[in-house]
């Protein structure tokens, strides 16, 4: 039996990449690759070195199909809820509020889980052959991996509604016309595309990366009035940094800012 991981570990300069490696079941998200995901994406939070996080799937057809439905089928509502349904939302959650900027390289297949762990990405690049949606309702379901809440957050309410209610599946063009999507490129363009942007963004002073990244969470479920008051708060902060000085020194000298994130 192997006991190679189902979440391989690569770094491109400051750029960590997590790959979901199990292309013979197009990436389907059961127990232990939940766990192996979250135990990478924990490796590279705690690594200064990297500044960017870029998640993406094994093959050419998945980024990921889907949920396990086998191991679905077998769970009731309540085993179901303290399992498998625990760790997801947790694992999940964990990419939505990680602290550094995320990007999904959608290389093909976006269904269900896959879609949902899309949605708590930053940034998405999606490969033209690439297809999104929420199938669940087909199976008797409805998505309950956080993508009932997140994608009525994200697109049109009623896009949101007619992709649940139907578990319609949308090509990658019609993804980036609803905003599900930043872009859609050629296979062979999707990953050299989605470093230059994750290099682009490496470059930037990690912290203030991180203070951004935790003022458009926060802010966004928080009254204006209140969220004005937050990035008031975190602009101060950021103000008083050292890399904010040598930003602004750097303009001023007429050359390339060095930050240091701190």
């Amino acid at each position: 039996m192997s006991t190679a991981s189902p979440v391989l570990i690569t770094r491109d300069g400051a750029v960590g990449i997590l790959t979901i490696d199990r292309p013979e079941t197009l990436n389907a998200l059961d127990l232990p690759t939940l766990e192996a995901l979250e135990a990478a994406l924990i490796t590279l939070e705690a690594d200064d070195g990297v500044h960017v996080i870029v998640v993406t799937g094994a093959g050419e057809r998945a980024f990921i199909a889907g949920g396990d439905i086998a191991d679905l089928e077998s769970r009731r509502g309540l085993a179901h809820y303290l399992q498998f349904g625990e760790v997801i939302h947790r694992v999940f959650r964990r990419f939505e509020t990680c602290d550094k900027p995320t990007i999904g390289a959608i290389n093909g297949w976006a269904l269900g889980g896959g879609s949902e762990l899309a949605l708590c990405l930053d940034i998405r690049y999606a490969v033209d052959t690439a297809r999104f949606g929420l199938p669940e309702i087909t199976l008797g379901l409805f998505p309950g991996a956080g993508g009932s809440q997140r994608l009525m957050r994200q697109v049109a309410p009623s896009m949101a509604k007619e992709l649940m209610f139907t578990g319609r599946r949308i090509e990658a063009a019609e993804a980036k016309a609803i905003g599900l999507v930043n872009r859609v490129l050629p296979a062979a363009l999707l990953m050299p595309e989605t470093l230059k942007l994750a290099q682009e963004i490496a470059a930037k002073s990690p912290l203030v990366l991180k203070l951004l990244k935790r003022t458009l969470l926060h802010g966004r479920d928080m009254p204006e009035a209140a969220a004005l008051a937050y990035e008031q708060a975190m602009i101060s902060l950021v103000l008083d940094s050292d890399d904010a000085h040598e930003g602004c020194r750097a303009f001023l000298e007429k050359r390339r800012a060095e930050f240091k994130g701190r």
